[in-house]
């Protein structure tokens, strides 16, 4: 047995070791719920986006940081429950970003264009919010999405449809 132990000792160690830049960079969205459909209306035009989830409080501190990239209409969702006012900064992230700080009642309450890769300056709405939404840095200045503009995800942002359920997947706001 005692032979064992080394073995054991140094399995323990390898599998606690910090994720490095670049296995954290290949890994896939496991984390993550990949693919949730959100929608962001604007003056009577719709901008549908698929997005990844991230619930857990290591999911929300890992966000998008080591990405190379990041498609046009995709994104990462920042779920607050209970809703809170939130706080991003930007270190370890390699490209730029739109955040887009969602109220409870579905509104956009600040947008941060283009965020700076790797800047520790925090960016907040100074509000509650009920999520935030990463998108890639300039898009939404692209689709002309301004603060008041209106966001759901889940079920209703398919099929525009208020659904009874709400969750951290399915934000339907009326």
């Amino acid at each position: 047995m005692r032979r064992l132990a080394p073995l054991f000792a140094a399995a323990l160690i390898a599998g606690c070791a910090s994720q490095t830049p670049d296995n954290a960079a290949n890994q896939s969205a496991g984390d993550t719920q990949a693919g949730l459909p959100l929608v962001i209306r604007t003056n009577g035009t719709s901008h549908r986006f698929s997005v990844e989830v991230a619930l857990t409080a290591q999911d929300q501190a890992k966000g998008l940081m080591f990405r190379k990239e990041l498609a046009r209409d995709s994104g990462m969702l920042f779920p607050m429950f209970p809703p809170r006012t939130a706080s991003f900064w930007m270190e370890n992230t390699l490209i730029p970003l739109d955040m887009l700080f969602i109220r409870t009642d579905g509104t956009i309450a600040f947008i941060q264009a283009n965020a700076v890769p790797y800047s520790r300056e925090p960016v907040s709405a100074g509000v509650p919010v009920a999520a935030v939404l990463e998108l890639p840095g300039g898009r939404a200045a692209e689709l002309g999405i301004h603060e008041g503009d209106r966001v759901a995800w889940g079920p209703c942002a398919v099929e525009n449809r208020p659904v009874k359920a709400r969750d951290r997947l399915n934000f339907c706001p009326a």
